[in-house]
């Protein structure tokens, strides 16, 4: 299975895929996208040798049609947000309906929507006194974090002192959480039921 990776930040959860000995003979990463030119996650890429492409620039792709065309020449099958932080435009989810997946720091519904990423996201759940954070994989609509979940996992933060101590569990989990998704994808294991997504 062929995806595209699209990231902001460092791309800690782009290198999880990309090691993980279980996707190896299943996925093929070749595209990484961002929307910063300096974006760090291109070091992994070029370590790589795998195209990339930054959005609105004349270095890869000047518009989300442009992009759509070579998401589409590359065969991708499945874009995965890691650390995405742009809200992507209506017309390019509606050309990949339900093959748009992003990873959230939280366990959705709770804690998500507009300026709630990376520590953001941390912080306030630190705030709120939760015991318990985690991470959620699901699918892209045309809100933030609003799309149908897929998969979740839970971490105990019942002992943390501070935002960063939640963010540190919860990067194993997303590290853990996002390969097993990819997986299950790319063995045709991930199904809607109603209003549901079954992993079989």
């Amino acid at each position: 299975m062929k995806i595209a990776v699209f990231v902001s930040g460092r791309g800690s959860n782009l290198k999880a895929i990309l090691d993980s000995p279980d996707l190896r003979s299943l996925i093929e990463v070749v595209s990484v996208v961002s929307n910063k030119a300096s974006c760090q996650a291109f070091e992994i890429a070029n370590s790589y040798n795998i195209k990339k492409c930054v959005i609105g620039s004349s270095y890869g792709c000047e518009s989300y049609g442009e992009l759509s065309d070579i998401l589409i020449d590359l065969g991708v099958e499945l874009i995965v947000l890691a650390g995405f932080l742009k809200l992507i435009p209506a017309e390019f989810i509606n050309k990949f309906e339900n093959r748009i997946i992003n990873i959230h720091p939280a366990l959705l519904p709770s804690f998500g929507g507009k300026g709630m990423y990376g520590i953001n996201v941390h912080e306030a759940v630190f705030r709120s006194s939760a015991k318990v954070s985690g991470a959620t994989v699901h699918f892209v609509d045309n809100k933030y974090d609003s799309g149908t979940i897929i998969a979740q996992h839970c971490v105990d933060i019942s002992d943390v002192s501070s935002p960063g101590d939640i963010a540190a569990k919860v990067l194993e989990v997303e590290h853990q959480l996002l390969p097993e998704v990819l997986k299950a994808f790319a063995n045709g294991k991930v199904q809607r039921l109603n209003n549901r997504v079954i992993i079989k």
